[in-house]
């Protein structure tokens, strides 16, 4: 079995850890639908760059921390079980995504209610 999106959202998140979210704005079609659940809907590679630089910013700011915690997918589709820590607590999510031609087609992440310290 090809485990194409696997693959391509295992290097997000490799990515991610880096903590420089525009390090996967490549991993991005061009015209890619990304959805966030705080910030919103972004249309294509260049609003989803815009939005990563904008994250960078955002998590840095609150000394935030996203860990990737479970990670399951196939050719065309994956989802990621991840959380993240900061100045504000604790948050859990899971983020869905499909994939085509090595790219990232759609992301949208889902999460639960932060629980703070």
């Amino acid at each position: 079995m090809d485990a194409e999106a696997y693959n391509v959202i295992k290097k997000f998140w490799e990515n991610q850890d880096s903590g420089d979210y525009t390090t996967t704005e490549h991993l991005f079609a061009e015209d890619a639908l990304f959805v966030d659940p705080v910030y919103g809907t972004f249309q294509g590679r260049e609003q989803i760059g815009a939005f990563l630089l904008k994250m960078n910013q955002a998590v840095t700011s609150i000394n935030g921390v996203f860990r990737l915690e479970k990670l399951s997918g196939n050719e065309t589709t994956a989802w990621a079980q991840w959380s993240f820590t900061s100045d504000h607590g604790y948050r859990e999510g899971v983020g869905v995504y499909e994939v085509s031609n090595g790219e990232i087609t759609y992301y949208r992440d889902y999460m639960n209610e932060s629980s703070g310290d």
